[in-house]
């Protein structure tokens, strides 16, 4: 069970940097303000963020990784739904009529800080796409 558990954390360590860069470029993508990062990210430090993007990753908890892997669905499934990339970018900070968004944006609801707004979310596109 220790070996398993030291491997788990291998991997999971050895994802940190590539799953970072992946996000800063949906972040570039979406226009996202540093606010709006920490809050997807779950973090509360700016300093931590700023580290991160100059790529001093020492550890990403899989809290982060698990919210980053709701995003990359979330993005996945806009594109999907919206193959143009300008409205499918925009969707995210439209207002929404959809009872799950109660006339705010997916980016609001998204940026609550809760993991959970990231996974219903993506249930809602997933579930759009059929």
């Amino acid at each position: 069970m220790a070996v398993a558990k030291v491997n788990r954390e291998i991997r999971l360590a050895e994802l940190g940097n590539p799953a970072l860069r992946t996000f800063f470029n949906l972040a570039k993508t979406w226009k996202l303000s540093e606010l709006e990062q920490m809050r997807l990210l779950g973090l509360s430090s700016r300093s931590t963020l700023q580290a991160w993007k100059g790529g001093r990753v020492t550890k990403v908890s899989r809290d982060t990784l698990e919210r980053i892997s709701y995003l990359l669905g979330i993005f996945k499934a806009i594109n999907i739904l919206l193959p143009d990339t300008r409205r499918a970018d925009e969707w995210l900070r439209l207002p929404n009529k959809a009872p799950l968004f109660g006339g705010r944006s997916a980016l609001d609801r998204m940026t609550t800080g809760n993991i959970g707004d990231l996974y219903v979310v993506r249930q809602y596109l997933d579930a759009q796409r059929g």
